[in-house]
């Protein structure tokens, strides 16, 4: 059964919102709530205990499941409630890719454009086509003349992340059998840029379609090399027998300077008219992780393409998203999209 077939089936006045128990819920929720959805969350053998500390953030009810993996197993009891997924980044990784795809729930956002953030070389051509700017791959690790972060594929969170100075220190390091990609250490200031651009909304600032906007932004705290060169530098880390890593702990507020904006809104039309072209476009929210120069130049090093963690900072809105409404996160952002499209008769156009 296709989606368009199951959405003839859903009451349209009665739609739930539902995403996993983890990453962003509390917020996904708590839009939902704020929008006049009714929630579910999704978890695994028992409802979580700490939502209760949270009666705005709480979902309605939980369906609780043995395995995300099989989440397709319980696909009655989300028609049955009209329900709507959000994915986030724990849901994915959760699911693993090919069950994500194959998920038969309706799902905000485009599947597709998974496969195009997953694969570091597709992602590359991606943003490199769009004519961003991104730090420089070094292709043969015997070619390191410079510091270099090396990235594991599928590495989520900044776990599988190490940094290397030459091919000798990347020997020591590497896990042989292990797909990989050698980029350039950019040397600026990390900014984590959150974007929302819907197909439906036809004011504001026009990409492709529909509407662009830039909701918040955030830094993120990383474990252990944030606060590692209190040590000492990575070199004496290393002798001492620690290594950096880039595991993500924790996300910090910025409010990036304002002469930088129109370049940020213009990275982000670019990135969606190429994905229009290259896999029928992304839908709703997504991030460019970027490092900003001391020249002002901002290198996009990835791209998250869905709610990510660094948006909690902003459950009661940001300095971005207050100019668009008072109050409002990514997660009412994602439920007024919803609510939009139902009111428009276009849920079609939003889920996959």
């Amino acid at each position: 059964m296709g989606i368009e077939e199951i959405l003839e089936r859903y009451d349209k006045e009665n739609i739930s919102i539902a995403t996993a128990c983890s990453h962003s819920s509390l917020q996904i929720f708590n839009g939902a709530r704020k929008e006049g959805f009714r929630s579910i969350g999704i978890a695994i053998k028992k409802a979580p205990e700490f939502y209760n500390a949270f009666p705005l953030g709480k979902p309605d009810e939980f369906i609780v499941i043995d395995s995300y993996k099989k989440l397709n197993k319980y696909a009655e009891e989300f028609y049955k409630r009209n329900a709507i997924i959000i994915p986030h980044g724990s849901f994915v990784e959760y699911m693993g890719a090919e069950n994500y795809l194959k998920l038969n729930i309706p799902t905000f956002g485009n599947k597709a454009v998974l496969e195009w953030e997953s694969d570091r070389e597709k992602e590359r051509k991606w943003l490199e086509s769009a004519g961003l700017k991104m730090p420089e791959i070094i292709e043969d690790a015997r070619d390191i003349d410079r510091p270099v972060i090396v990235k594991y594929y599928g590495a989520k969170g900044g776990k599988g992340f190490f940094i290397a100075k030459s091919y000798e220190d990347f020997k020591k390091k590497i896990q042989p059998n292990k797909p990989y990609i050698i980029q350039e250490f950019l040397i600026g200031t990390r900014y984590y840029i959150h974007y929302f651009y819907s197909p439906l909304k036809k004011d504001g600032y026009r990409v492709a379609k529909g509407s662009l906007e830039v909701l918040s932004i955030d830094r993120r705290d990383e474990a252990n090399i944030d606060e590692a060169h209190r040590l000492g530098s990575i070199a004496e880390l290393e002798e001492m027998g620690i290594q950096p890593s880039f595991v993500v702990t924790g996300n910090i507020p910025i409010v990036m300077r304002e002469s930088l904006l129109p370049k940020v809104f213009e990275m982000g039309k670019k990135v969606v008219e190429k994905s229009y072209e290259l896999f029928g476009g992304i839908i709703g929210p997504f991030c460019l992780e970027t490092v900003v120069t001391d020249e002002l130049e901002i290198k996009v090093f990835e791209i998250s393409a869905r709610i990510v963690a660094g948006t909690n900072l902003y459950i009661s809105g940001s300095p971005y998203a207050d100019l668009i409404q008072p109050g409002l996160s990514t997660g009412q952002r994602i439920a007024q999209e919803i609510k939009m499209a139902i009111k428009e008769d276009k849920l079609h156009e939003i889920l996959t």
